[in-house]
C-alpha cells in the first residue's frame, strides 16, 4: 500500500462520496413503491451520462439543469406523471444527507492539520445547500465547482482546479471518491487516489486504478 504520510490536502468528490445520492429518493418510497431503488439508480446514471455527453459535445449546462433533465428521463421511463413529485424530488437535493462517518472523518483530518476540499461537478448553489444541510461547512476549507470551466470531470482541466487553488505538489494531495470513473480521472491526472468502495462494486477495466481501496471514509484517517 502506498505511503501517504506526505499528504497535506484531502480533496473529496461530493455526491456518492460525502453525500448519499440515494437519500434523495428515500423520502418518497411510498410514492415510488417497488421502483424506488431502480428509479434512483436510473436518475443517477442519466445524471452522469448527460454530464459526460454535454462535455463531449461542448454543450455545457450546469449540474442543476442536468439533474432536472435526467429526472425527467427517469419519470418518463417509469411512466410517472406527477409534477408535484418531480418538484419534491428536486427539492430533496437541497436537503441531501451526508454519510454518517463524514463529520467524524473531516473533524479528525482537521485535528491532523490536513486541509480539506471538495471538487465536484455540482453547481455552486447545490454544493452550498448540501454542505449547509449536512452541517459540515466549518470542516471544509474550500469547495470547488467545475462550473467555472464549463466542462465536467473526468476532464483533466477539472482536476487542475486543485493545483490552481493550492500551492502543492501532486504527491501532497489525496483525491477521494466513491465513483470509479472519478477515481480513473483523478489517477490519470496524477493524483494519489483513494476509492471508497462502500458497496463492493467491481473495478473498472481501465488502466488507472486507485492507490488504496477502502470500505469507509473513517478507514482513511488510519492511513494518514
Amino acid at each position: 500500500m502506498k505511503n501517504l504520510k506526505d499528504i497535506k490536502l484531502c480533496v473529496f468528490d461530493a455526491y456518492g462520496t460525502l453525500f448519499d445520492v440515494n437519500s434523495v429518493t428515500k423520502h418518497y418510497c411510498n410514492e415510488l413503491g417497488d421502483i424506488s431503488e431502480p428509479f434512483s439508480k436510473l436518475w443517477r446514471s442519466k445524471q452522469l451520462e448527460y454530464s459526460w455527453l454535454r462535455s463531449l459535445m461542448n454543450r455545457y449546462d450546469d449540474f442543476w439543469h442536468i439533474t432536472e433533465e435526467s429526472l425527467d428521463y427517469a419519470l418518463d421511463y417509469f411512466n410517472i406523471k406527477n409534477e408535484f413529485l418531480k418538484i419534491n424530488l428536486l427539492k430533496s437535493y437541497e436537503h441531501i444527507n451526508c454519510y454518517g462517518e463524514v463529520p467524524t472523518t473531516l473533524f479528525k483530518l482537521k485535528e491532523m492539520v490536513i486541509s480539506t476540499a471538495i471538487l465536484s461537478n455540482a453547481s455552486p448553489n447545490m454544493l452550498h445547500m448540501a454542505i449547509k444541510n449536512s452541517k459540515i461547512d466549518f470542516l471544509i476549507d474550500s469547495c470547488i465547482s467545475v462550473d467555472s470551466l464549463n466542462i465536467y470531470k473526468p476532464h483533466p482541466t477539472a482536476y487542475n482546479l486543485i493545483l490552481e487553488k493550492y500551492d502543492l505538489n501532486k504527491n501532497e494531495i489525496l483525491f477521494i471518491s466513491s465513483n470509479s470513473w472519478d477515481v480513473a480521472g483523478a489517477k490519470s491526472f496524477g493524483f494519489n487516489v483513494a476509492w471508497i468502495n462502500r458497496f463492493n462494486n467491481k473495478k473498472e477495466v481501465l488502466p488507472f486504478e486507485s492507490d488504496i481501496e477502502l470500505k469507509s471514509l473513517l478507514d482513511l484517517v488510519l492511513l494518514l
